[in-house]
């Protein structure tokens, strides 16, 4: 059966899987609260894993997947265009990163504004950290190939994993995430919603998340190579398959030792992840693109068309929504109880979140059909 993938050699699944990932990301960032939310709609409270932690590392995956294409396209104006246009790139991402995580920049209390002192600005983040782990998996891939990708997977695991061991405990105060961060960023300038100073997207939870990026490109490179050839088949993402099915029972045998824990962003999180989006690539690629079983999928090849804009948009709207009062309640709060509610039990929330990511679609149906895509 012959592959059905676009121009450039590109594969529909991949798209496919960039939009589920943003409108998924859209949907359990509306979560209201633990009780009025479905427990796959929230992050684990500490070890575990929940759909929702799925998530932000499949994202990581897929831009490793772009990567696969971009990174050749990028080396062919050498080292300089190549390294000023990842660098730009990627410091624009954290830029945008930092003005997300802190806005609106002020609190309503009581009718009266408090703006937030930049002494307790938040450096980390969401965008952040897709910044720094593009920069450092598109800077090895420069001098790489495939072997070398896989190889650099490997080290940046043990480098964190052995950081994690070594320096700290799997505990909220006492890992080694805390401790780099405190030191390196300040305790204020920490994510302070855990119940101490904590930052789920901290530094040293860079290193293993960069894997889940060299993953990506692992996985759409072996794909090119197999379709370059001839060659892809059903077996081949049989193999595939198996590979990431290998990866999620490593990362379970792992767990007594190293608990798997998105916070933390463990060595078996980081397999456990891998192994997921391996096995989920491989089955859209055999039905999407080999299959051609490509009804609906317009819809999430919309959202990723402008994924990041889209994320971002979604986030500020929240941030406003959660800050703007109506009355004695947030705006959010206000929409829930006033147009959800009725609903009853964790559903009304589950509709909303689904209510707002069709807007934030319409947004993105819009852009597209304007021909409007915008590259951070």
């Amino acid at each position: 059966m012959s592959d059905a993938t676009g121009t450039n050699g590109r594969y529909l699944a991949i798209d496919v899987m960039r939009g589920a990932t943003v409108a998924l990301m859209i949907v359990v960032n509306m979560a209201i609260s633990e009780a009025l939310s479905f427990g796959q709609m929230l992050h684990s409270s500490w070890d575990g894993f929940t759909l929702t932690d799925a998530v932000f590392p499949t994202f990581l995956f897929v831009t490793g997947a772009s990567l696969a294409f971009t990174a050749e396209r990028y080396a062919c104006g050498g080292s300089g265009t190549y390294f000023r246009r990842i660098a730009s790139r990627s410091l624009r991402i954290f830029l945008c990163g930092v003005f997300v995580s802190n806005f609106p920049f002020l609190s309503i209390v009581q009718g009266q504004v408090a703006w937030h002192s930049i002494d307790t600005l938040r450096i980390m983040g969401v965008l952040q950290r897709i910044a720094l782990t593009y920069f450092l998996a598109a800077s090895l891939l420069y001098f790489v190939r495939w072997r070398g990708a896989l190889l650099g997977a490997v080290v940046l695991l043990a480098i964190g994993g052995g950081i994690a061991l070594g320096f700290g405990d799997h505990s909220l105060t006492g890992s080694a995430v805390v401790r780099i961060d405190t030191a390196m960023l300040g305790a204020r300038h920490l994510y302070q919603l855990e119940g101490a100073p904590f930052d789920p997207e901290g530094l040293l939870g860079t290193l293993p998340a960069t894997a889940n990026v060299l993953a990506g490109y692992l996985a759409v490179t072996f794909l090119r190579h197999r379709a370059a050839k001839g060659r892809l088949a059903g077996r081949d993402l049989a193999a595939m398959a198996a590979t990431g099915g290998g990866l999620v029972l490593l990362a379970l045998a792992l767990h007594p030792v190293d608990p798997i824990n998105k916070k933390l962003w463990t060595t078996a999180y980081t397999l456990l992840t891998i192994g997921i989006d391996v096995v989920v690539l491989a089955m859209l690629v055999q039905l999407v693109d080999r299959w051609r079983a490509t009804r609906g999928t317009g819809y999430f090849a919309t959202f990723g068309k402008n994924a990041l804009a889209i994320y971002i948009v979604a986030d500020l709207t929240m941030a406003i929504a959660w800050t703007l009062p109506v009355g004695h309640v947030a705006l959010f709060r206000w929409v829930y109880d006033h147009g959800f509610a009725w609903i009853g039990g964790k559903w009304a929330s589950l509709v909303m979140a689904l209510a707002f990511a069709q807007i934030c679609w319409a947004l993105a149906w819009l852009l597209d059909r304007q021909r409007i895509y915008v590259k951070l």
